[in-house]
């Protein structure tokens, strides 16, 4: 099979590219690239604890009006993920994943510490060659003090 005329499908090469979409969200929301995130997401609906949003500007401010940022211009966090299942589908440019995700926060005065551990579910479209997000599911399923990294939270303080 191939994904056009000229190209044929490399299965391998598309899990690399997904996986590599998958880690390219992390850093970004790690390093505090709100920007980043919106063109990541750019054609992806996000759905998180809140109502689905989608575009490149709705999903930008969704993080900056959620996170919070310290000086460093970063939320202090890391996010990790891991038990990737990816599934491809060259015939049709569609691949779908799984995935748990936790995350870490440390700051001056806080330990190093899980603040957060749920699932990633995400669909992915090849366009024009190139892999991109077409949506991303969040579901946090472990909460432990999220008062130094959503605003909310720290709002009700």
């Amino acid at each position: 099979m191939s994904t056009s005329a000229h190209t044929p499908a490399d299965p391998t090469s598309s899990y690399r590219a997904v996986e590599n979409l998958i880690a390219r969200y992390a850093e970004l929301v790690d390093d505090g690239d709100f920007a980043g995130l919106g063109s990541l997401l750019a054609d992806a609906t996000f759905t998180g604890s809140s109502a689905p949003v989608s575009g490149r500007e709705t999903i930008e401010k969704m993080f900056r009006d959620t996170l919070i940022v310290y000086a460093d211009g970063t939320p202090r966090t890391q996010h990790v993920t891991t038990n990737i299942a990816i599934e491809v589908d060259e015939q049709a440019s569609t691949a779908v994943s799984r995935s748990y995700v936790t995350v870490l926060q440390a700051l001056p005065d806080l330990p190093l510490q899980p603040i957060a551990s749920g699932r990633y579910h995400d669909r992915f479209e090849r366009r024009n060659g190139q892999w991109r997000f077409v949506e991303r599911r969040v579901r946090i399923n472990l909460v432990g003090d999220v008062s130094r990294h959503l605003r909310q939270v720290a709002a009700q303080r």
